[in-house]
């Protein structure tokens, strides 16, 4: 279990890089906007109308404070006396109001949005390629999911919707400031632009920190993941505390990072109130020299403040969300590149439909290889006929399960052809040629469901009849009913509330269940005991007969009445015939069958057979 550097992650911060991660961000944002924003572009309108009665609300208590101080406290207008206050009231509560139907919308617009990014996230890991899923971790997967998708969420809605909203009551205040006083409000109007170089500079410290951030997320979730899959291998060889050890110091750095962004973002606002804080000196000096020749009323001068230090609060905000845009950003990037990897197994477009005739299974001068390694099969070349059970044997590494994965399109054959009734499986859909089989691993996966559900994966439509029929069949009827909730219960995370041979036998029913016409058998009573297994072998029997099945096995018992066993070596088939024909032979198979077989396996097999 190696940890990978968060600084592995991230590529070099040089100029063109910086280039390129602007364009990328301006790629991002027109993508958002035209993919999950635009379909949503009716709340979103009604959003910005609302956020235009903000502005002009917040604008308007400014303005009112000029005629409230004019009329009632200088002029002392009795007639005035209710008008004024009540107009404040209506108008505060009109932007109250706006103000939580703005919140009330962009909230779900927010929340719609990472619904719609989880959904592409999920569906292209489900359609993605096993190679690639092999290659990588899950804590990618769950960091992409769960953390940048809330980040992506922030930035949109906080930012983006925080952006027109403050920007607009800032448009809004500074019209009321020119409106009072041209001069004055050009000085007020002067920190702006420091405010904005603060902002971009604390942005860019956020996005850095952010995407170290987000390497070390994936490297810590993916030690959770791994502790949490070998648990019992941690406590067998007594590693708890390096394990502890290895995560402390993953959350430390991702401590750190995290701290970094903290900071960028938490120093935008305190130097932007430091900013404008030399703003409002500069007014009340220049107002108070203007004031002191008689040139600025006080009515005029203190709606002139209350407008500007009403600006200067989405000012301070608007420099925060330069950080929250920032993180966001980063996040985007890494969202999309991950719904952008197209799955290199895919339907041809003229793909038609399977057409099953028996279910002849050819394999034509196939070689395999995974990525860049030695080739794992060569030039392997047999048939498996309607109604046939052909055996693979052979040392571990010999290629057998590579065969089994091949007949699926789990993976695609480097050269060579894989034919069903005459079919190269590439020309077909990937939905109809997988439909007629059915597949049993030495390893099977249960979901956190049902007993009841597990079975019927394959058929969901199946009637509890035939659900507990195939459960007979697979010698589970008996231990499933002794369970405290029968069929109803569950079988826990990857099946842990069963033992091994129990979910073998699940995953046995699964595939009696689905009645497929080819059957892929990779060890399938491998954890099963003797009894069990006497009683799964005549099942399988059952369930073999008259159908195309390809099977894997260590165990004697399950190839011994195979129509064909095909010996694999490295990659190719050595030897080929039937069990007596290859002991007779005296070489690869016949050692394998002295050193793997053992004498009470061989003994019971020829009682079976006398």
């Amino acid at each position: 279990m190696n940890t990978i550097s968060a600084n592995q992650l991230l590529p070099s911060a040089g100029p063109s890089t910086r280039e390129t991660e602007k364009a990328q961000s301006r790629a991002s944002v027109r993508r958002l906007w035209r993919e999950y924003l635009k379909p949503q572009r009716v709340p979103l309108f009604c959003a910005v109308l609302l956020m235009l009665v903000i502005a002009a609300t917040t604008a308007g208590l400014a303005f009112l404070l000029d005629p409230a101080i004019k009329f009632l406290f200088l002029e002392k207008d009795k007639d005035l006396l209710y008008l004024i206050p009540i107009v404040v009231i209506v108008v505060a509560t009109v932007k109250a109001l706006a103000t939580y139907g703005e919140g009330n919308i962009m909230a779900t617009i927010g929340q719609r949005l990472v619904a719609d990014l989880q959904l592409r996230l999920f569906r292209t890991m489900v359609y993605a390629d096993l190679q690639r899923l092999n290659v990588t971790h899950s804590g990618e997967f769950m960091t992409n999911t769960l953390n940048n998708v809330t980040l992506v969420q922030q930035a949109s809605v906080q930012a983006i919707a925080g952006f027109a909203k403050e920007t607009t009551s800032v448009i809004g205040l500074l019209a009321v400031m020119y409106y009072q006083d041209p001069a004055l409000a050009l000085v007020a109007s002067g920190v702006i632009p420091l405010v904005i170089l603060n902002s971009r500079k604390q942005g860019k410290k956020t996005r850095k920190a952010t995407k170290k951030q987000m390497a070390e997320t994936s490297i810590l979730t993916a030690l959770i993941s791994e502790n949490l899959d070998g648990t019992r291998v941690v406590k067998a060889y007594g590693q708890e505390e390096r394990e502890i050890a290895r995560t402390q110091a993953s959350i430390h750095r991702r401590m750190l990072h995290q701290l970094k962004a903290a900071r960028a973002k938490l120093a935008a606002a305190p130097v932007t109130e430091a900013i404008t804080g030399i703003g409002i000196a500069a007014v009340l000096f220049y107002g108070g020299l203007r004031a002191l020749d008689g040139e600025f009323t006080l009515n005029q001068f203190m709606s002139f403040l209350m407008a500007m230090m009403l600006s200067y609060d989405p000012l301070k905000k608007l420099s925060n969300l330069f950080a929250i845009l920032s993180q966001g950003m980063a996040a985007l990037a890494q969202v999309f590149d991950e719904i952008d990897i197209e799955p290199e197994i895919v339907d041809d477009p003229e793909a038609g439909e399977l057409v099953l005739n028996g279910g002849r299974i050819a394999f034509n001068d196939v070689s395999f290889h995974y990525g860049d390694d030695k080739a794992a099969l060569n030039n392997i070349s047999f048939a498996a006929e309607p109604g046939e059970t052909i055996a693979l044997v052979g040392p571990s590494g010999a290629g057998k399960s590579t065969v089994l994965n091949l007949i699926p399109r789990f993976y695609d054959v480097t050269s060579g052809s894989v034919e069903i009734d005459g079919q190269d499986i590439r020309s077909v859909t990937q939905e109809s040629l997988r439909r007629p089989i059915a597949i049993v691993t030495q390893d099977p996966f249960l979901f956190d469901d049902t007993i009841a559900a597990n079975i019927a994966y394959g058929k969901p439509d199946a009637t509890r009849e035939e659900i507990e029929a195939a459960a007979r069949a697979a010698a589970a009827h008996d231990f499933i009913t002794e369970m405290q909730d029968g069929y109803a219960s569950y079988a826990g995370e990857g099946g842990a509330r069963l033992s091994g041979g129990q979910r073998q036998r699940i995953a046995i029913a699964r595939a009696m269940l689905k009645n497929a016409p080819i059957l892929l058998l990779d060890e399938a009573t491998s954890a099963l005991d003797t009894r069990s297994e006497a009683q799964v072998q005549q099942a399988l029997r059952t369930l073999m007969k008259d159908r195309t099945t390809i099977v894997i096995a260590h165990r004697l018992s399950t190839i011994i009445d195979a129509d064909r066993i095909f010996v694999l070596d490295r990659g190719r088939i050595v030897e080929a015939g039937r069990h007596g024909e290859l002991i007779d032979n005296g070489k690869l198979y016949a050692s394998l069958y002295s050193s793997i077989f053992d004498d009470t396996e061989k003994t019971s097999v020829l009682e079976a057979g006398e």
